[in-house]
């Protein structure tokens, strides 16, 4: 195993989803977040039935919001790529930064 493998894994482990051959973009989430982030409702609950993807879907939360990590070019081809309210991208700390 890498040395990176250890450092900044969720970022990783999305990336890695990225470069399957089957991605869903499922980055819609984003936008919404980023609209709701600074009201009352930015508290969301990310709840799915077993196997729906909720693992990828706080590792990609997880690397669009981590701070200190350049992530853009990684979200640029993406529906997030494309949105008006990305300048928080990058911007807060996770449990993983």
């Amino acid at each position: 195993m890498l040395w990176d493998d250890f450092l900044n894994s969720k970022v990783n482990a999305f990336q890695d989803v990225l470069n399957s051959k089957i991605y869903i973009d499922k980055t819609g989430l984003l936008e919404y977040t980023n609209s709701v982030i600074d009201t009352t409702s930015k508290f969301i609950c990310n709840s799915r039935p077993r196997r729906f993807g909720k693992s990828i879907t706080a590792d990609m939360m997880t690397a669009y919001y981590s701070r200190g990590l350049d992530t853009e070019e990684m979200f640029e081809k993406l529906n997030i790529g494309q949105a008006a309210n990305q300048k928080i991208q990058d911007e807060y700390q996770t449990a993983d930064s």
